[in-house]
């Protein structure tokens, strides 16, 4: 498999940066998630760095999407190494992608990976003239037709290593080629065409209305004389042949049906003994239940409307817990053992959800911060021209930063001297209340600018 790490620095460039209608493009994906939730844009601005860099990524393109996003670096790393889609070395004008997995490696794959070594050299390496590169890869999904290969952006199935090299001739010669099939096989269907369900009559209706048309005629002519149908019938064979009952708890011989309703509707009387019926009737008794109730049996008409009815509660006394008057104030929870940043995190983010409850959802993140904070003071330039990296701060990536620094905040000493209300601020303005807390930003601050523990 791939070797997932970054180029050399001798083949990185030194920076990076959207073009105008890729960065405009960028903030029309950003734009499709809520406030706060901006990092799930990062595959797809990782492909469009990508697609603009050559078929690509260098380090300066992960880097760019982080700041973009306000993500660290390493967790665009992440994703970055995570996904063979992305491609971490230069790849040649046409990058194939060899599927390596059990399906294509039964049917095949092995000898295209044969050719490619023998005419590119190992995977990963650019050829001479600059056309291919290639690179093994887990499942591309199209295993009804290994092996196969991804080039580019497109599919190329039923390959064997003479067609995949004459597929490489053609497009480095830019010779029109066939996406798909090289055998001409249709979609996914069997080698050789269909060879299963050629029967019409499984699929024309013929068969099943001939097996209808038998089963009518086997009915009727099983059915008895002066019948009705089959729910006659089943009503005259429940008479005649009763199934025998459940024997009693303990005794496995079985009782014979002798009083049941099917019986004494075929005798002419009536279904339901009237003393069953009466019994069925009868208030504050279970109708399952013969004879005389046990101590302890519930009232059938035990519920919470009767209890209602009669002036009482309508919960029993059993687990009915009293509320309290309203000026009481509540019993505290038990500690939950959580710190001192995580509980203060925890009540801030809860302070901050109900303040901005009441606030348009088109309300700017500073509209937002105002609401609930004071924004701290900030500086118009750095001190000496040299601002502190804010980033030795754990918490704050390189987004992060840039947008302190857009605050007027570029030094540790600043976020040291934070109020409550400024901390509140702030991270909502960052769309991430709670996380300064958690993360103990001003702590840290102290700890770096020698101002406090």
């Amino acid at each position: 498999m791939a070797n997932r790490r970054l180029a050399p620095a001798s083949e990185q460039p030194q920076n990076f940066a959207f073009s105008p209608e890729n960065a405009e493009w960028a903030k029309t994906q950003i734009a499709k998630y809520p406030e706060g939730r901006q990092a799930s844009a990062v595959i797809s601005l990782l492909w469009k760095a990508q697609e603009q860099n050559g078929g690509w990524l260098p380090r300066a393109a992960i880097e760019a999407v982080a700041a973009e996003l306000g993500m660290p670096n390493i967790r665009v790393l992440e994703v970055a190494t995570f996904y063979t889609m992305f491609a971490l070395e230069p790849v040649g004008r046409f990058w194939i992608q060899v599927c390596g997995t059990v399906p294509c490696d039964s049917c095949g794959a092995r000898g295209l990976k044969e050719m490619l070594q023998a005419r590119l050299g190992p995977p990963g390496h650019v050829s001479a003239d600059g056309h291919f590169s290639w690179l093994e890869v887990e499942c591309l999904g199209a295993c009804c037709n290994a092996p196969m290969v991804q080039i580019n952006q497109d599919y190329y199935e039923d390959l064997t290593p003479e067609s995949l090299g004459t597929l490489m001739d053609d497009l480095a010669a830019g010779r029109p080629v066939k996406v798909g099939s090289q055998t001409g096989r249709v979609s996914s269907e069997p080698l050789g065409g269909a060879d299963t369900l050629t029967d019409p009559t499984l699929f024309d209706g013929s068969r099943i209305g001939a097996w209808r048309k038998r089963f009518e005629e086997a009915g009727k002519a099983e059915e008895p004389a002066g019948g009705t149908g089959e729910a006659a019938s089943a009503t005259q064979q429940a008479a005649e042949n009763p199934k025998p009952a459940r024997p009693d708890a303990g005794r496995p011989v079985e009782r014979t049906v002798s009083d049941a309703p099917a019986q004494r509707a075929a005798a002419g009387e009536t279904p339901v003994k009237p003393e069953d019926r009466a019994d069925a009737a009868e208030r504050g008794r279970s109708t399952a239940k013969h004879g005389a109730a046990r101590p302890g049996d519930a009232d059938v008409l035990d519920s919470p409307a009767k209890r209602v009815a009669e002036g009482e509660p309508a919960a029993g006394e059993q687990g009915h817990e009293a509320m309290p008057d309203r000026d009481v104030v509540p019993q505290q929870p038990e500690a939950s053992g959580a710190s001192e940043g995580e509980v203060a995190a925890e009540a801030e983010e809860a302070r901050v959800a109900g303040a901005l409850a009441g606030l348009p959802k088109d309300a700017s993140p500073e509209q937002k911060a105002d609401a609930v904070g004071k924004r701290p003071p900030g500086l118009d330039a750095a001190r000496a021209g040299q601002p502190d990296d804010l980033t030795r701060i754990r918490g704050i990536g390189p987004g992060n930063s840039q947008r302190l620094n857009g605050l007027g905040i570029y030094h540790v000493d600043q976020i040291a001297a934070w109020s409550r209300d400024e901390i509140t601020w702030v991270g909502t303005y960052l769309a991430f209340p709670g996380r300064i807390d958690r993360e103990d930003w001003v702590g840290q601050a102290k700890a770096l600018s020698g101002t406090g523990a």
